[in-house]
């Protein structure tokens, strides 16, 4: 009875001192909202960025440092300028000098390499000469530098190219899929599509599968289907590369809730994986279901319908996240998440609830996504008592390189 007990003391400990915050500005200065709507850090700096791992970059008198969630300094302001914690590392520049440091403020001191990149997903870029490599977050190389690309990870998997041939690699640096391709795409499902010898197709199990036709190929996403272009048209395949949904489509976006938008001629409705039609196209654009079940739709402006067709929330909103529009987004941020949508009405921004409600019935000068706080000293006390404790980070999505 002892370790479950330790493993649900430290649960809800962590569950306890976790929390959500937002960066959002008012009256000029950035502070930081709870999802409750109201100000854990009020409105007092003049420049300050998204929380990650636990902390917060603010800038004071000209220099940055980072504050945990409570306001207090972790980290003192002496940097000129930082980036985001990532797998416990953070790039910082001093003195026209970039280096790597700890969540202590602690140097550490990296593999020689042409250039510093930003950690994600537990590793780094190295750069010697032409060829790239990789480090982990104990500066110790996983990969000596042997390609000409390698591209940012996304969920545990690299692209990497040699002499114009792209593969895949894990954060280990281990090939799953062999540099042998003239395109490739993200690695999901244990499948990708790729481009042989003019032919589109998937690879899986180390297997290249060409698909009829196909002349483009999106990734997989949230289902075992995917949308691919055929004869300038779109349709569906499975991961066996079989058009399980022929393409007769415009346009189309991936399945979510057994969902898909598709676009023919100007309008957007939604199909199911029978292909028939469970929203009628009648919107100017229409993007994926959140997990909430609500998806955004477009006539002038944008608004939430539900998985029936109804509107719930009035087409009456900007909404973009990431900084950019929502034509740009991935699919994971895409309208509502974690229970709130955030929006633009006249200039101003705020976060909409389900019901259509807006957060504390407040609108900022800006406002950027929630991100997860964590107050580690309790939970690392009890994690040092428990042998074989596993600690894991929160990757951050980054634009690519």
């Amino acid at each position: 009875m002892k370790k479950p007990l330790i493993f649900l003391l430290l649960c809800f400990i962590q569950f306890v001192n976790s929390q959500e915050l937002a960066l959002v500005r008012k009256n000029g200065k950035w502070g930081y909202l709870t999802k409750e709507g109201t100000f854990c850090i009020e409105p007092t700096y003049k420049n300050a960025k998204s929380f990650s791992e636990g902390l917060a970059a603010v800038e004071d008198n000209g220099k940055w440092g980072f504050i945990d969630s409570k306001g207090a300094w972790v980290i003192p302001a002496t940097f000129d300028n930082v980036k985001d914690f990532n797998s416990g590392i953070c790039l910082v520049s001093k003195d026209k000098k970039w280096v790597y440091i700890d969540i202590k403020g602690e140097v550490q001191i990296a593999p020689p390499s042409d250039k510093l990149y930003e950690f994600e997903n537990g590793v780094a870029f190295i750069k010697q000469g032409n060829k790239i490599g990789l480090i982990n977050s104990k500066m110790a190389i996983v990969l000596e530098p042997k390609y000409d690309v390698i591209k940012p990870f996304q969920n545990g998997f690299a692209r990497v190219a040699n002499n114009k041939n792209w593969g895949i690699i894990n954060t280990a640096g281990k090939e799953v899929v062999e540099p042998a391709y003239a395109e490739i795409g993200n690695y999901n499902k244990n499948t990708t599509w790729a481009k042989k010898d003019k032919v589109f197709g998937l690879v899986s199990a180390g297997k290249f599968i060409p698909v009829d036709g196909a002349d483009k190929i999106w990734d997989f996403e949230t289902q075992d289907l995917t949308y691919a272009r055929k004869g300038g048209k779109i349709g569906f395949i499975d991961l066996k590369g079989t058009w399980v949904i022929i393409p007769i489509y415009d346009k189309a976006k991936a399945f979510s809730k057994n969902l898909a938008p598709v676009c023919i001629g100007s309008k957007w409705g939604y199909i199911n994986p029978k292909a028939e039609f469970v929203i009628p196209p009648t919107y100017s654009d229409a993007e994926v279901f959140s997990t909430n079940g609500l998806a955004p739709v477009k006539e002038k402006n944008w608004g939430f319908i539900n998985d029936t067709g109804k509107l719930v929330i009035p087409t009456q909103y900007g909404i973009t996240t990431n900084g950019f529009v929502i034509a740009l987004f991935v699919q994971q941020d895409k309208g509502f998440i974690d229970g709130l949508a955030r929006v633009k009405n006249e200039g101003k921004w705020g976060f909409l609830k389900p019901d259509g409600t807006v957060l504390s019935n407040q609108w900022f000068e800006n406002a950027e996504l929630f991100s997860q706080t964590k107050e580690k000293n309790n939970v690392d006390k009890i994690a040092a008592d428990k042998p074989k404790a596993e600690t894991k980070t929160k990757p951050v999505n980054k634009k690519k390189r």
